[in-house]
C-alpha cells in the first residue's frame, strides 16, 4: 500500500473517531439535562393562563410560611418522579432549614396515568383532617415510602398507614369513604391546568422577592441545591 493510500485511510478513521466523540458529548449532554416528568394531557394545553397562586395557611407547608425561599411542588403520589423529588426535597429542607425553605405541596393526580393516586390523594387531606399538618407529610412520606408507583400500592394499606402514623384508623376510614375532599383535589387540578400544567412533579421555586422559577421536572438534589442557595441571595 503506498503512502498516499495509507494517509486517506488514517485520515478516514481519525474523522469517524472525532464525529464519534461529538456525537457522544452530545448525547451525554442531553442525557444529563434532561428532566424526567409524568405527562399527560390535562385540560388547557401547554399555556396556562393564570399566576401561581400565593402561598397561604391553607396550603400544606413543611417549614415556616415565611421562609425567604418557597419550593411549590404540583405532585401524583403514583408518580416515580414525584417520588425520588420528594426525598429530594427533604433533604433540602433538613439541610437549609424550616426558616430559609418551605415546601409547599399541592395536589395534581394524573388520572390518565394513574388511576389510584386521586384516592390517595383525598387520604392525605383526611389525614391533614384528623391529625394536622405534621400528620399530612407523614402520611405522603407513608405513601412514597411503600408504593411501587405506577398504581402499584395496595389502596387497602391506606387505613394501615394513618394507623402507623398515631392516626384512628377507624375515623380515618370514614373520612376517606366519604369522599369529602373529592372536590378540593379536582380543584387542585383544574388551578394546575389554569397554570399549563401537564406532568409531575412540577417544582416551582419562589424567591424572597416574590419571582418564580418553575422546573418542570425532577431535579437531582445536586442540581436543586445551588438553586435554592442562589434564590436565598435574591
Amino acid at each position: 500500500m503506498n503512502d498516499s493510500n495509507k494517509n486517506l485511510i488514517i485520515g478516514g478513521v481519525s474523522i469517524a473517531i472525532i464525529l464519534l466523540l461529538i456525537g457522544s458529548s452530545f448525547l451525554f449532554s442531553n442525557k444529563n439535562s434532561a428532566q424526567p416528568i409524568d405527562q399527560v394531557n390535562i385540560g388547557l394545553g401547554s399555556k396556562g393562563s393564570a399566576s401561581i397562586r400565593p402561598v397561604d395557611q391553607s396550603d400544606h407547608i413543611l417549614g415556616n410560611l415565611k421562609a425567604p425561599v418557597k419550593i411549590i411542588v404540583y405532585s401524583d403520589l403514583e408518580c416515580p418522579y414525584c417520588k425520588l423529588f420528594h426525598f429530594v426535597l427533604i433533604q433540602a429542607y433538613k439541610e437549609f432549614g424550616g426558616d430559609k425553605l418551605a415546601i409547599i405541596y399541592r395536589q395534581l393526580p394524573l388520572d390518565g396515568l394513574h388511576k389510584k393516586a386521586r384516592i390517595e390523594a383525598e387520604a392525605t387531606e383526611c389525614a391533614a383532617e384528623i391529625g394536622g399538618n405534621d400528620k399530612f407529610w407523614q402520611y405522603v412520606d407513608q405513601i412514597y415510602s411503600n408504593t411501587p408507583s405506577n398504581d402499584g400500592l395496595d389502596l387497602s394499606l391506606l387505613p394501615q398507614f394513618a394507623n402507623n402514623i398515631g392516626l384512628n384508623s377507624a375515623g380515618f376510614k370514614s373520612c376517606l369513604d366519604s369522599g369529602k375532599y373529592a372536590q378540593k383535589i379536582s380543584a387542585s387540578v383544574a388551578e394546575a391546568e389554569k397554570l399549563g400544567i401537564q406532568g409531575t412533579p412540577y417544582p416551582i421555586i419562589v424567591n424572597p422577592k416574590g419571582q418564580t422559577t418553575s422546573l418542570q421536572g425532577y431535579v437531582p438534589y445536586d442540581q436543586l441545591k445551588p438553586m435554592i442557595e442562589a434564590a436565598l441571595k435574591q
